[in-house]
């Protein structure tokens, strides 16, 4: 009982992360299921399983609140379930630990950006209401990232999140919502591809439950909270997000001397925690500037 409640709340918590962020429901639940022993393919079908239900809350609520361009969900759908059955159908015979440090670097150079823009290069009036994605950028993007949140329990939200809002004058609110709401067809086609290569024995139906239930009181609670934060402070939060935790993976595999990780995570969150508080007083300064004016 104790572990389904545990589930529960890692649920709740990696939906309110990805409903206000955009993505890490799957590294995060993912992440947590690994430490509790269970096998990888096992806990990416149990991710996925979850997903179908937290993706459809998610994504309602997010349309509910006006976060959605729903004609780049159109774009993303196709591509991303193909990629995803491909990746979850294929997860036992690729090593997809292999290719983690070398996405995790094209991810950590779009964070630095994202982060960067926000900081220093965004402007109020640049955000547009619509993401413009053409077909010819879809394809490789809902392809790659489909494949990735198959084969490493997570991917979809780390990968889409960041290349979209690496376009100028794109709305964080904007990307979070689109990005959420079409996570629901790569959830639903990398489960069908996790039921045809693994069975239905290997899933453990509490623990998915636990996940759904924990991810389906978060979900509204994520998608109004995207809708009130300020778009700066939101790419802001975004870009540091992506930064830490694609600084993670590549520290995990490239640096042996575990007894300087926390230095290291300690600095790139001091240096989060510092833009943040920027923006803060940014925003709140241009604020009182706009009513004195």
């Amino acid at each position: 009982m104790k572990k389904l409640i545990v589930f529960a709340f890692i649920g709740l918590l990696a939906q309110l992360i990805d409903g206000a962020l955009g993505m890490a429901y799957g590294v995060t639940s993912s992440s947590l299921l690994l430490a509790f022993g269970i096998a990888p393919a096992v806990a990416s079908a149990s991710v996925h399983l979850a997903e179908v239900v937290t993706t459809a809350a998610s994504g309602a609520s997010h349309i509910k609140f006006g976060n959605v361009d729903k004609q780049t969900v159109k774009r993303l759908i196709i591509p991303g379930s193909i990629g995803a059955f491909l990746g979850a159908t294929f997860l036992s015979n690729i090593p997809g630990d292999l290719a983690k440090p070398y996405i995790s670097i094209f991810l950590l150079a779009l964070g630095v950006y994202v982060l960067a823009r926000f900081l220093f290069m965004f402007k109020t009036g640049e955000q547009k209401d619509n993401i413009g994605l053409t077909r010819k950028k879809s394809i490789p993007l809902g392809l790659i990232a489909g494949f990735a949140d198959a084969t490493g329990g997570g991917g979809w939200g780390p990968i889409a999140t960041p290349v979209l809002l690496s376009q100028k004058g794109i709305s964080a609110r904007k990307v979070v919502g689109t990005v959420d709401t079409s996570e629901f067809a790569i959830a639903v086609s990398a489960t069908v591809g996790f039921l045809i290569s693994l069975g239905w024995s290997e899933v453990n139906w509490l623990w998915v439950g636990a996940l759904m239930i924990g991810g389906l009181i978060a979900a509204p609670i994520a998608a109004w909270l995207v809708q009130k934060i300020h778009a700066q402070l939101m790419g802001v939060i975004v870009g540091g997000f992506i930064i830490l935790v694609n600084a993670r993976t590549l520290v995990n595999t490239w640096v042996d001397q575990t007894s300087i990780y926390p230095f290291i995570y300690a600095g790139i969150a001091a240096l989060w925690i510092g833009a943040i508080a920027f923006i803060v007083v940014k925003i709140r300064n241009t604020k009182a500037t706009g009513v004195l004016g």
